[in-house]
């Protein structure tokens, strides 16, 4: 699936002499610029084979060694979404509460997280273990190699987001899971191995979110001489 997006901003180079450089760069611009994070989706199933492409896509990130150190849990019935929202927002509302919010406004942001996790018709719960990982005597190399693993874990996100958005799909990144990977275990019955970090929404959109602007190039890039 191709998405047409006007951008004045090509991220095609000058480039090779491949004759089909031209398309290849067309395709991943259009992706890249084409992916919104979306909060809304349609009462429409999505199709168990497009589940498992995107999942595949993430399986071809790069990661530490190679050690892939990646989990990925499913929930594709409502009531493991509503279980997780569930949890979710149990913890959430005690966060908030001890943070000073008054009740009516924890009461909203909780229902709307909870319309978000079980409004989408597939959840994905992108997880770590520190299983393949090498070991180090000390702890400060050894917090490098699970930070390298934790990178490597938002290369594989990436590539099941775009890979959605090729397929027609949508997503959206939530870190909720990132803040109490041990709730987000329990309510699922998850390995103690399994360390989730965040969650993806995955269906067909009800919404077309605005494209939002991003900083200029140059503000992002430090040169060094």
């Amino acid at each position: 699936m191709t998405v047409k997006i006007e951008h004045q901003e090509s991220l095609r180079p000058a480039g090779p002499a491949d004759p089909s450089w031209e398309q290849r760069t067309a395709t991943l611009s259009e992706l890249l610029r084409g992916r919104r994070s979306v909060r809304r989706y349609a009462e429409r199933e999505v199709p168990r084979d497009f589940v498992r492409t995107v999942l595949e896509a993430s399986r071809w990130a790069p990661s530490p060694h190679n050690s892939q150190p990646w989990r990925f849990v499913v929930l594709s019935s409502p009531a493991s979404r509503q279980r997780l929202a569930t949890a979710l927002g149990e913890r959430w509302r005690s966060d908030l509460a001890n943070d000073g919010l008054p009740a009516e406004q924890i009461d909203q942001l909780i229902g709307r997280s909870r319309e978000r996790i079980g409004g989408a018709p597939v959840v994905l719960i992108i997880s770590l273990t520190w299983a393949d990982l090498d070991v180090y005597p000390d702890e400060q190399r050894q917090e490098a190699e699970r930070l390298m693993a934790a990178h490597s874990l938002g290369a594989a996100a990436q590539n099941m987001m775009l890979t959605a958005h090729a397929y027609g799909l949508a997503t959206c990144w939530m870190c909720a899971p990132l803040f109490c990977s041990g709730v987000v275990r329990d309510a699922l019955e998850l390995p103690p191995t399994v360390i989730p970090q965040a969650l993806i929404t995955l269906g067909y959109a009800a919404t077309q979110p605005p494209v939002r602007e991003r900083r200029a190039l140059d503000e992002l890039i430090l040169f060094h001489a």
